[in-house]
């Protein structure tokens, strides 16, 4: 199969793609390189432009016009940023994003995997959540992905478009091979602030929130290795059409987790286990549009895909620590 995806430049996106290529398919890569790094691309197809760029997708489409899906990963991405910029974030994660899907749709290619989130999960007072749980986003970066599920479900219902709607838990760790990982120079992201603790290039840790109603008072997430993600969506690409005939409707939600609740405090003694030392930290309150947090339930990506998280906790930690050595190697920094 050929798939195009949309910020295939990006963390996730790069991952996936090697996925792709090792289970015998062809990624199209389009990217703006706003935050993804050119290499990594690799020798990949690949377009650099903008995803509401019309005649830009339809020249993709005509030089693959055999394209059979659109893994959507292109989009803003850091919480606290998108409580300053939120001008930003809704241009780009919606309204390029409902260029894309009309243009996509007009060109016959209308099969879509969109990347969403589980920070827009309401409380719920286990915090295990399934699809069917109510959603009460609490950033602008998670309004928009709300925004696009919305605009999703109501194309699927008004014209050719199918999708598949993926919330993401909290991906973490490297591609197997470690050339391609975590890549943001400010770190915003737990683990790979963890991590360049851990090996030294920050003084302390910063533990952000510390009263949320949870078992020691910080944020509760559900931590998956990238990989296992990246394999989540090759099965979602491969399934789709019989993925939707099992739903028997033209989209659908599927959580991707492990389906284990771990709080900010085990998360950093399993960082600790795994290095062999302890890390620094200092405590700090939440950070604008934090959320308290949830773990998956993934009994739905296991009946419709077939697919369960197949790597633990410590081997996504020490991914992320063998990244964390080689990255300023493949970026320049560390």
């Amino acid at each position: 199969m050929k798939v195009l995806v949309t910020g295939g430049a990006g963390y996730l996106g790069s991952i996936t793609a090697k996925a792709l290529e090792q289970a015998g398919h062809v990624p199209v890569i389009l990217d703006s390189l706003l935050s993804g790094p050119r290499a990594y691309v690799g020798d990949r197809i690949f377009y650099e432009g903008d995803i509401a760029d019309r005649a830009l997708l339809g020249r993709i489409v005509a030089e693959h016009p055999d394209l059979d899906a659109t893994v959507h990963m292109a989009a803003r991405i850091v919480v606290p940023e998108s409580v300053r910029l939120p001008y930003e974030y809704y241009r780009d994660n919606v309204t390029k994003s409902l260029e894309m899907f009309d243009e996509l749709t007009a060109l016959g290619k209308p099969r879509i995997l969109f990347s969403s989130t589980a920070s827009l999960y309401a409380l719920t007072p286990d915090f295990e959540v399934t699809e069917a749980d109510p959603v009460d986003p609490t950033s602008p970066y998670a309004r928009t992905k709300r925004m696009m599920e919305q605009v999703l479900e109501d194309l699927a219902t008004a014209t050719d478009l199918r999708a598949i709607i993926l919330r993401y838990f909290n991906p973490i760790g490297a591609d197997p091979d470690l050339t391609t990982g975590y890549h943001l120079r400010d770190a915003t992201h737990v683990v790979p602030l963890m991590a360049q603790t851990a090996l030294g290039y920050r003084d302390h840790f910063t533990l952000t929130g510390t009263d949320h109603p949870t078992r020691d008072g910080t944020g509760i997430r559900d931590y998956i290795h990238v990989w296992d993600l990246a394999r989540a969506h090759v099965r979602a690409v491969e399934e789709f059409d019989a993925v939707l005939a099992k739903v028997d409707a033209p989209y659908t939600y599927i959580n991707l987790g492990a389906g284990d609740g771990v709080t900010v405090r085990e998360l950093l003694a399993a960082v600790e286990r795994v290095v062999g030392k302890p890390v620094p930290v200092v405590e700090a309150p939440a950070r604008p549009g934090d959320a308290a947090g949830a773990y998956a339930n993934a009994d739905k990506a296991a009946e419709l895909l077939g697919w369960r998280t197949e790597l633990t906790l410590d081997e996504a930690i020490a991914s992320a620590l063998a990244w964390g050595e080689k990255r300023e190697q493949v970026l320049g920094y560390p």
